[in-house]
């Protein structure tokens, strides 16, 4: 990497366009600091490493604001570290996204007549890697365009050679721990991508459906259930009671009749009934729910499917090949015909599953399928956060960590996919089970076959960190780069990713965690707070905002709404105002270079300085260590908020115009002012970098000459404090601030000149009076002066001469009226306040409006008194 940090800089470039245009600035930039190797990690460095893996984003995806959030915080992170003499890595890649992928494929197939199976599974998957190479990875050129400063020699990709061997190596370190096993288990399955899905997988929403009651048996023996799927029916291979309900402890042990079939099925105790719920009775279908499968193992019921992959009705003739949905409606029909029906509720709402992916409803159904034992490797991930190895940020996430690693299911990893890891297992003629490591050969010979499922998506980002660093083998980047700093990610994958990863970082790494810190962040919504959707009509396109207001902007609106682990509203009423901001700062710095702002040089003794160069020189200190703070703890907004209202605040409004008289002075004291003007901006704009990168880079390389920012020496807080200084400006401020309040009371323009006498003798204000006239146009008194309104601040007295400029007469005639108006509405609310027959009528609501009224009603009385008691007498 380039060094140009502690060398004198070369006489700056002080020439800047009037306006900034993002556009034209910001891919070159970019493609220079690619060029240049800014970004690539040397794991050979002595330098102390930083490390953030990229959550991988599917090959599918296009980046949304969920992504240029997080992109926006991690580049943070790591641009500042970069600056700080970290070596810093932050690395990039792709997720092969199973089902994702494989749907797009299938659904470019089938525009043409054919499916997956036309092709056969070989040419399907060549099919798949030409359609990655053609459109898959769209989402990194828009990477490069948010400004990501990720090391792209170090790029990965899921099923790329080093990841697929480090895949293979861990399954069979697994399966020979017995870690991994083959069973057949109830599953969520998706009828339309024709896979298993995990848990996590599952969406539920609240559906209407229908509720009915059948009576089950004959005569005597009749028991009645209650169900929602009643095509599950055809099923069933119990009904189960609570072992203590005397209602049918006469029927324990008994056969009844299954309606609509000519088998007879047990009636079942098991204390996983509850018998206040419906009748206290239930049917049993083992091959279609999981609490009924529980209850199956228990009793020694059959498993019947009656469904084939697709939810297609596969037994009992009448039924045949119907849709699960069409069969339950024919079921229903012909249990009704029979008098077997006792009660129907349509519609009833109730909570149902859905595919995350096509939004198609999940059928529990039993399968053979390969699982993870995730009891050792969960107890892991649960004790690297309780003793303190893996820090949750913020805290109060912690129990949702926990409350998924302390309760996790064995996980189901094998999906009935063609893309993605294929099971390295091969089966033999004579029942032989083959587990086949990344450098071993598989059997061969007649009757040998390799299992035909795929691996799940979130098995092979779950060793992301490692993997994307060599492993299995020793690399220097595994010894240079690992344990990664920090995971940043969105609270909703805890489940998904980041239990995988706790998991997997601790077995295969032995024990040493995959990041020493966590930190959640919330979700992207819209400006009123909802959820972005399509439904919806609020999706944006963050492309969008940064092809009209620039990438800095969309950043800077992220970062300043980034709140740890809660979500992020998001308008573009606010990217606008983060677009104002990078002019502010561009209109600034151009200024202050016009106006002899220098780097060059030491900076001057405090004993040379004014009182303001001190102030600022104090507050910029103070704001370092505020950064630095507030970046340790993730406080993205308050940082981004704190830098926001120094730099346009302190900075832009008041030292530059505080320094105006200064400079037109000149003499040392401009010098004095220049340099520290200089140090002041180069600090801000290295500050600001690691949110606004673009606009920096351009301003901070005009002003100090230097090479890049991106690879500037991050500020250090040297320590200066001069609190006098500081409370010396304060009464400045406060002394403008209440003359220019006086003044827009009065109806006077911004720029009209008004004659005043200033007396500031014994006050600290004293040498600041030439820019107290400069900021409040004050004109030095004349030999006609009359103090017409006099107004005592912080000790000090500013006398106006009023008489040349408003109409007195007329003023005190709007603000008699507006005094009037205002009594008048004071005197409403009182009354209805005071009246306790309205009071124990009204609604809280409106009483509190009106009690907000009468507040304000009292706030405009004593802003109208105060300035009908300034204008001068008549």
């Amino acid at each position: 990497m380039t060094e140009n940090a502690q060398q004198q800089p070369p006489a700056p470039n002080t020439e800047l366009p009037t306006q900034y245009a993002p556009a034209e600035v910001e891919g070159t930039l970019y493609e220079r600091w690619v060029e240049r190797g800014y970004f690539a990690a040397d794991a050979k460095s002595d330098k102390p490493a930083y490390t953030i893996v990229i959550p991988p984003p599917n090959v599918t995806g296009s980046l949304h604001l969920g992504h240029a959030f997080q992109h926006t915080l991690m580049d943070a992170l790591t641009r500042r570290k970069r600056m700080q003499g970290y070596e810093s890595l932050w690395l990039p890649g792709m997720d092969h996204a199973g089902i994702a992928t494989q749907n797009k494929v299938e659904q470019q197939l089938a525009e043409e007549g054919k499916s997956r199976h036309d092709l056969g599974r070989e040419e399907f998957v060549e099919r798949v890697w030409q359609w990655k190479e053609e459109y898959g990875g769209k989402i990194l050129g828009q990477m490069r365009r948010l400004g990501d400063g990720v090391d792209w020699d170090r790029e990965r990709f899921t099923m790329d050679e080093g990841l697929s061997k480090a895949v293979l190596t861990i399954f069979k370190k697994l399966y020979e721990d017995e870690l991994i096993y083959r069973a057949e288990r109830i599953i969520n399955w998706c009828p339309r991508c024709l896979t298993a899905i995990s848990d996590i997988e599952v969406e539920y929403q609240e559906d209407d459906g229908e509720l009915v009651s059948i009576k089950y048996g004959e005569g005597d023996e009749t028991l009645v259930v209650a169900t929602t799927r009643a095509e599950t029916m055809l099923g069933d291979t119990a009904v189960a009671v609570h072992p203590d309900d005397e209602r049918y402890k006469h029927l324990v042990g008994k056969r009844i009749k299954l309606p609509l079939t000519d088998r007879t099925i047990p009636v079942v105790a098991d204390t996983h009934v509850d018998p206040e719920f419906g009748t206290g009775a239930v049917k049993v279908t083992p091959a279609h729910d999981p609490n009924d499968f529980a209850i199956g193992q228990r009793h020694g019921l059959e498993s019947i499917t009656v469904m084939d992959e697709r939810a297609v009705i596969t037994v009992h003739g009448p039924f045949q090949g119907l849709d699960r949905f069409e069969a339950r409606s024919a079921i229903v029909a012909a249990l009704r015909s029979q008098g077997r029906i006792v009660a129907e509720k349509r519609p009833y709402v109730h909570s149902v599953g859905h595919c995350s992916r096509c939004k198609t409803t999940v059928e529990p159904r039993l399968s053979m399928q390969w699982w993870v034992k995730v009891g050792p490797l969960a107890k892991a991930a649960g004790d690297a956060v309780r003793d303190g190895r893996v820090a949750i940020h913020p805290a109060d996430m912690s129990k949702r960590y926990f409350d998924w690693v302390d309760n996790m299911h064995d996980w189901c990893i094998s999906r009935q996919l063609w893309w993605g890891h294929r099971i390295p297992v091969w089966y033999g003629p004579d029942g032989e089970v083959v587990c086949v490591g990344p450098d071993e050969e598989p059997p061969t010979g007649e009757g040998w076959r390799q299992d035909t499922d795929v691996l799940d998506t979130w098995f092979s980002s779950g060793l992301w960190p490692f993997s994307t660093l060599g492993w299995p083998e020793q690399t220097e980047d595994l010894r240079k780069f690992y344990p990664t700093d920090v995971l940043l990610t969105g609270h909703d994958i805890i489940f998904f990713w980041v239990a995988r990863m706790m998991m997997f970082g601790l077995y295969a790494m032995d024990g040493e965690v995959p990041f020493k810190t966590i930190a959640l962040t919330g979700l992207v919504r819209d400006e009123r707070g909802k959820k972005m959707s399509k439904s919806f009509g609020n999706v944006v396109d963050p492309l969008d905002w940064m092809d009209k207001y620039g990438s800095d902007a969309v950043r800077f609106t992220l970062a300043k709404g980034a709140n740890p682990g809660t979500d992020v509203p998001i308008g573009e009423d606010w990217v606008q105002a983060s677009r104002n901001f990078a002019n502010k700062i561009w209109n600034a710095t151009r200024f202050a270079l016009m106006n002899g702002a220098t780097v060059e040089g030491p900076l001057p003794d405090p004993s040379e300085m004014s009182s303001t160069d001190r102030w600022i020189l104090s507050r910029l200190n103070k704001t370092i260590a505020e950064v630095d703070a507030y970046y340790d703890d993730f406080q993205f907004a308050k940082l981004a908020d704190g830098l926001y209202h120094f730099a346009w605040d302190e900075v832009f409004d008041w030292y530059v115009e505080l320094s105006k008289t200064t400079f037109m002075a000149g003499g040392e004291g401009a010098k004095v002012s220049g340099r520290v003007l200089g140090e002041v901006l180069d600090v801000t704009l290295k500050l600001l970098h690691p949110i606004v990168p673009f606009v920096t880079e351009t301003l901070w390389t005009t002003l100090t000459g230097g090479e890049s920012v991106v690879i500037a020496d991050w500020p250090k807080d040297s320590g200066f404090r001069d609190d006098a200084a500081e409370r010396e400006i304060e009464t400045l401020q406060s002394v403008i601030t209440e003359v220019r309040r006086f003044r827009a009371d009065q109806g006077l323009q911004p720029g009209q000149r008004v004659p005043a006498r200033l007396t500031l003798d014994g006050t600290a204000l004293a040498p600041h009076e030439a820019a107290i006239r400069q900021l409040l146009r004050l004109q030095p008194e004349g030999e006609s002066f009359t103090a017409t309104a006099t107004l005592p601040v912080s000790g000090a007295e500013v006398a106006l001469d009023l008489s040349g400029t408003i109409d007195v007469a007329a003023e005190r005639k709007r603000l008699a009226k507006d005094l009037a108006a205002a009594e008048k509405e004071k005197a409403q609310a009182n009354a209805k306040l005071g009246n306790e027959a309205f009071l124990a009528k009204a609604p809280d609501n409106v009483v509190d409006k009106i009690r907000g009224r009468l507040a304000k009603a009292d706030e405009d009385i004593t802003r109208i008194q105060a300035q009908l008691d300034r204008l001068p007498q008549q």
